[in-house]
């Protein structure tokens, strides 16, 4: 047996209004048009709902039993209904919602901070996750739907991600200030192929635009340390154990020390991109988060 919401609704004014015509004037219907659904009700249901012909009761509607039993889950339906809907607007007018940012680990780190802080001040009420990793985990978590948008670095090959431009990120080249590298020109591609180089992990966008640099270079590195994160490379740089390649803004602070150099090489930028998945609406949240992200970056 089903419920019919429509009729549900007309009974639940009846005894809300106390009368058939206060009902009908509330839902802008005829009286007749009223009295016909309780019926029905009554009908469908299997059950009298209203004494007829007795003094008034609740607010001038006799209930039965069974009326007074069905107008309380009446009661419940409508308060979820009411409170469902005080929460969709709450959600459409942004305040409240929750959005889920994928970012990879230099944006997270470096780039993010600006667009997080703008997104709290003008919508307080929200729940907001960051969830962090390399461009290829990212990526897969905005295709598996665990994320509402992407902040990655590198190339994309998904035929179901959208990307645009988001900004670019400068790259340097760096060594320990005591390496044989620094206060020269250049660096040959053969000097460099015999330095130790420090690579993140494969997936990482880092990576990737670091191996496209030695393929254009010339450079064919003999040897190779894979780390995890871009701050343990650029302290092991620190550390004179070899160079790498990496967003100045991860290497600018032990650059300002002077516990790294960055080696003089022809300017080189990645793009930074804001990825979405095809297909899928973005949320109120989601649009707000894309046009903070459209706004100028101050440095």
């Amino acid at each position: 047996m089903n419920i019919n919401l429509h009729l549900l609704r007309i009974f639940f004014t009846v005894v809300e209004q106390g009368n058939f015509s206060r009902a009908a004037e509330a839902l802008y219907i005829s009286q007749p048009a009223v009295s016909k659904a309780v019926s029905e009700l009554e009908r469908q249901l299997g059950l009298p709902l209203m004494e007829r012909g007795m003094g008034r009761g609740r607010k001038g509607v006799c209930l039965t039993e069974s009326g007074r039993a069905l107008f309380e889950h009446a009661r419940g339906i409508f308060a979820l209904e009411r409170a469902a809907l005080e929460d969709v607007k709450a959600r459409v007018g942004m305040r409240k919602g929750q959005l889920t940012i994928g970012a990879s680990s230099t944006i997270a780190g470096y780039w993010l901070q600006p667009c997080l802080s703008a997104l709290l001040t003008r919508f307080p009420g929200i729940d907001l996750k960051l969830v962090t990793g390399n461009t290829q985990l990212i990526c897969q978590s905005l295709v598996d739907c665990h994320i509402d948008l992407a902040l990655v670095e590198g190339s994309l090959s998904d035929d179901r991600i959208q990307t645009r431009h988001w900004c670019d990120d400068e790259l340097w080249l760096i060594a320990a200030p005591h390496s044989p590298l620094v206060n020269g020109d250049c660096p040959a591609p053969a000097c460099l192929s015999e330095q130790t180089w420090f690579l993140r992990e494969r997936g990482s966008g880092t990576r990737q635009v670091t191996e496209a640099w030695w393929r254009q270079a010339g450079i064919t590195p003999g040897s190779q340390i894979e780390f995890g994160n871009s701050e343990g490379i650029v302290r092991a740089v620190a550390a004179g154990l070899g160079v790498a390649l990496l967003s100045a803004k991860v290497a600018r602070d032990l650059a300002r020390l002077g516990e790294v150099v960055a080696l003089p090489i022809a300017p080189l930028h990645r793009p930074l991109l804001l990825c979405l998945l095809h297909e899928r609406p973005l949320s109120p949240l989601a649009q707000a988060c894309c046009d903070i992200l459209a706004e100028p970056i101050h440095p």
